[in-house]
């Protein structure tokens, strides 16, 4: 019983742990077993998380989002702010803690204003807002955060290849809420929180700080030293709250990966399908073993990552399982209703295979 539980709550973890000890077998632990691991994406990760945290332990975020919010007037302004919002907040602080920050806000709005029918499709747009919000930036998702440093890839390049993906996705997703009727919408509730400046002030200082580390202007060692040190004494519970369920995710893919290219057989394979088209099979990956562990273990097999970088952020949209992000917006959606989950999987699936079939045509024809 513990352990299905454990599996519902973790399974990308849980997955990833049986595919590490299975490579394992193979290739059997060793010292070598340490170049393995990427430390400078698992200290931004960890870093930015942190960081991430504490500004949500101040409710920066939500206090935002709901001033922008109330500026909405009707329910196609307000799934339009709440999918804009997400999509902001994934290039800022990564696409899994964009949605655990707006899925609520989403929910709350919603609920306030009576129109909690529409909240699947607005959850389904904010979950695709986030997987392709993220796409833009190194910090984006984490994903992008691997292959940057894998390949370290000049920052200016990073985004000149996922920019024009990036406009498609924002316009695609202002049509899908633009099908939503033009209700107005009153919100009356009051909100008694209020931001606290100083802990705002240091925290957006850290989080500054943490984007420098990512793009290589201050070593992630020194960061490790700084910034833990001041949320130690500043809010030890940001450093409790952080994701070590997704960095000891990170740490079995890149066991698994590793390990698996070490495998004469796979190399061969993999390598050969690589050179067809490294977009459509980084993509086709991604509908079966997420995008984190597609682009882990594809690097180990081609240079080149502006396919990889282009597959694995397009693949994140597809099936439910193409992205972490997903996962998490499923499993609050089943929360808030129970009962509800087939039809939400099954509009889920159509809304993201839409997107899925545009962004790989065009990025096949144009981006490459």
């Amino acid at each position: 019983m513990i352990l299905i539980k454990l599996f519902k709550k973790h399974t990308v973890l849980c997955i990833a742990t049986l595919a590490a000890i299975i490579t394992a077998f193979f290739i059997p632990p060793s010292l070598e077993y340490i170049e393995y691991f990427d430390f400078n994406t698992l200290s931004c990760l960890f870093l930015t998380l942190a960081v991430v945290c504490a500004l949500r332990n101040i409710k920066f975020f939500t206090i935002l989002a709901r001033r922008i919010v109330m500026l909405t007037g009707n329910l196609k302004m307000l799934a339009l702010s709440l999918v804009y919002i997400t999509f902001i907040g994934s290039l800022l602080i990564a696409n899994d803690m964009a949605l655990i920050t707006f899925l609520p806000l989403g929910f709350f709005a919603l609920s306030v204003t009576k129109q909690e029918k529409y909240m699947a499709y607005v959850f389904i747009l904010q979950n695709i807002s986030a997987n392709l919000g993220g796409m833009l930036t190194p910090f984006g998702n984490p994903q992008n955060l691997y292959l940057y440093s894998a390949f370290n890839i000049p920052t200016g390049e990073f985004i000149s290849i996922m920019f024009l993906p990036s406009l498609l996705a924002v316009a695609m997703l202002t049509l899908f809420c633009l099908f939503l009727p033009s209700k107005k919408l009153s919100i009356n509730e009051s909100f008694p929180e209020v931001l606290n400046g100083r802990r705002t002030a240091l925290y957006l200082a850290l989080f500054a700080m943490s984007l420098l580390i990512v793009f290589r202007v201050i070593p992630f060692w020194l960061g490790l030293i700084i910034i833990p040190t001041i949320l130690f004494i500043a809010d030890r519970d940001a450093l409790k709250a952080v994701d070590y369920p997704l960095l000891l995710t990170f740490v079995m893919f890149f066991i698994f990966a590793g390990n698996m290219a070490k495998i004469d057989a796979v190399n061969s394979l993999a390598s050969a399908l690589l050179e067809k088209s490294t977009l459509l099979v980084s993509i086709i990956s991604c509908q079966f073993i997420s995008n984190v562990p597609s682009a882990i273990l594809l690097s180990r097999f081609t240079e080149n990552y502006r396919e990889l970088l282009l597959g694995v952020n397009i693949g994140g949209t597809g099936t439910i399982i193409a992205s972490l992000a997903s996962l998490i917006t499923f499993s609050e959606y089943r929360l808030l209703h129970p009962g509800d989950g087939k039809r939400y999987f099954v509009l889920f699936t159509i809304i993201n295979l839409i997107f899925l079939a545009v962004l790989t045509v065009i990025a096949y024809l144009f981006f490459i």
